[in-house]
């Protein structure tokens, strides 16, 4: 291959030019083809005459940072948006799809971040939903449809129970609900969009098997992921998008982890921490700055409720702390029970040495508690509002007076925001719902910046939330403890933790297990074993 071709190519000054992979890489036959696809919003050119293909077989990543255009291609293709010029080729027909019932019929299914199941109904149910099998009377055949989804959940190996309700199940095993509706239908072509934002370690190998259980039989896969180390595992190909533009397409197997980060973010100097973090290597730190002569922000002593068995921990001013565990360890219960979403049956809470008992979230804001949840969609913003409306919400009463809303306080809040977030929008006015997901998470981050929180408790801060962005909310995070905010991150990105925690509490079947300090721990893959050993008593890697 040429200096013209090479994937280093772009680490010279200035945007890399669009490189195309070697012509003997290219599969003749193709399940998806676009050329110089080209879409507009009003200013906003989302696609600026991209080109993308997608083989039999294949996982073909696209990444690029929220905002580069990843999301406009797969509505696309989805049949949610039309484009306004180029062409888009399903096994080689032309197609311009009116709808999403277009694109199901054409063989193709879409997974996005927002999750599509009818959280009454059970996951056997969801996964039939439209497509039940009936009897000679009418009737849905109920048993029959469980029968069925157990040979589909052991045939690609998902932890779900068919007559589990959707409501009920962890966030992470909703979206594998997802996934699996999806890898039921006829599909040839499978798009997964950040399919392992909320999955611990050992469940993205369970969502790997059943990507490579689907391609062994001809579905391509476009997979669209913030999570870099997954390319490498996972990919035979990589197309980056930047500001609507194909940034190039590359062999995976050519590609190494600082030179996607360079094509990914552009010109910009990346912080080797950074770069670390995103290999797995999250060696450099940030101390907090401690003083052990005060009380703990947080101390939880003999916590137990119906999920939880015996909680012990403390969080000191300015120290990051993590909390590590599987999905259903009971790592997010524990922010819940600090936030007042939950009531313990046993044991104490203090924050600052005091007691506290909140007997809401209400409680908690005013004690300086503040959350950012899981499911930002759902649990952290009104997507329906604007930047401006959702920063004032956890401080409505200190912006009120006598009755009358403080709009000059609450633009005033919401600009410096913005600007200290660097937060993208047209305005303060912009609705929250037409943001890519790394401005959502920053003005969630946004709500709790002013006044200062005592306590800030932070649910998967990074979920969905590209390279640049993740770059930027670490440095919000390490000026919160600086400024003497006790911390408490859960993050199932082991290496997202070893990057922004002093100590970390392991956390199984709603036990606090043991709590240790990054330096005991050699590795990512150490704190792995310490996660999922059933006795963590020494720390290390496994022999």
């Amino acid at each position: 291959m040429n200096n013209s071709t090479t994937p280093r190519a772009a680490q010279s000054a200035g945007p890399p030019k669009p490189v195309a992979a070697p012509a003997e890489a290219i599969p003749k036959d193709r399940l998806v083809e676009v050329t110089d696809l080209r879409k507009t919003y009003g200013a906003v050119r989302a696609l600026r005459g991209v080109d993308f293909e997608l083989a039999p077989g294949e996982v073909h990543a696209l990444l690029g940072e929220n905002g580069a255009g990843k999301s406009t291609l797969i509505k696309i293709l989805a049949g949610v948006e039309s484009s306004d010029s180029g062409v888009l080729k399903i096994f080689g027909e032309e197609k311009s799809f009116r709808s999403p019932a277009e694109s199901r019929a054409a063989g193709l299914a879409v997974v996005y971040q927002e999750l599509s199941l009818v959280p009454s109904l059970t996951v056997a149910a969801n996964l039939f939903l439209g497509r039940e099998p009936h009897n000679a009377l009418g009737a849905v055949k109920k048993s029959e449809i469980i029968r069925r989804t157990k040979e589909f959940l052991a045939e690609y190996g998902f932890p779900l129970d068919p007559k589990a309700v959707v409501a009920d199940l962890p966030f992470a095993y909703r979206q594998m609900t997802e996934i699996a509706k999806a890898l039921l239908s006829n599909v040839r072509v499978l798009v997964l969009d950040e399919p392992t934002s909320a999955l611990s370690e050992g469940e993205e190998e369970v969502l790997f098997d059943a990507v490579r259980k689907v391609t062994a039989r001809g579905v391509g896969v476009v997979y669209v992921t913030h999570r870099l180390g997954e390319v490498f595992k996972l990919s035979q190909r990589v197309t980056v998008f930047r500001d609507g533009l194909r940034v190039g397409t590359y062999p995976t197997a050519e590609m190494d982890m600082k030179t996607l980060v360079s094509h990914i973010i552009g010109p910009r100097t990346m912080a080797a921490e950074l770069v670390e973090a995103v290999q797995g290597h999250g060696l450099r730190h940030v101390r907090s700055q401690n003083d052990t002569g005060t009380p703990p922000a947080l101390r939880m002593s003999g916590i137990a409720d119906p999920r939880l068995h015996g909680v012990d921990l403390e969080v000191m001013p300015g120290e990051i702390m993590g909390l590590a565990g599987v999905i259903g360890s009971g790592r997010t219960e524990i922010l819940e029970t600090v936030f007042g979403l939950r009531r313990p049956r046993q044991g104490q809470l203090q924050l600052n040495g005091r007691p506290y008992k909140p007997s809401g979230p209400v409680d908690a804001i005013r004690a300086g508690v503040g959350l950012v949840p899981e499911d930002r969609h759902e649990q952290g913003l009104v997507l329906g509002d604007s930047i401006e409306q959702n920063i004032a919400l956890p401080r409505l009463k200190p912006l009120t007076r006598l009755g009358f809303f403080n709009r000059k306080g609450a633009a005033e809040r919401s600009h410096a925001a913005m600007k200290e977030l660097s937060i993208k929008a047209q305005n303060r006015k912009t609705v929250v719902g037409t943001l890519s997901g790394g401005n959502q998470q920053k003005v969630v981050f946004g709500k709790w910046r002013e006044p200062r929180c005592e306590l800030l408790l932070l649910d998967e801060p990074t979920v969905g939330v590209d390279v640049g962005a993740r770059e930027e909310i670490y440095g919000v995070i390490r000026q919160a403890a600086a400024a003497g905010t006790g911390v408490l991150v859960v993050s199932s990105d082991l290496s997202e933790l070893l990057l922004l925690c002093e100590r970390i509490t392991i956390v199984r079947n709603g036990r606090t297990i043991r709590t240790i300090h990054r330096d005991e721990v050699a590795s990512e893959e150490a704190l792995h074993h310490l996660v999922h050993t059933s006795n963590p008593s020494q720390p290390g890697a496994p022999s």
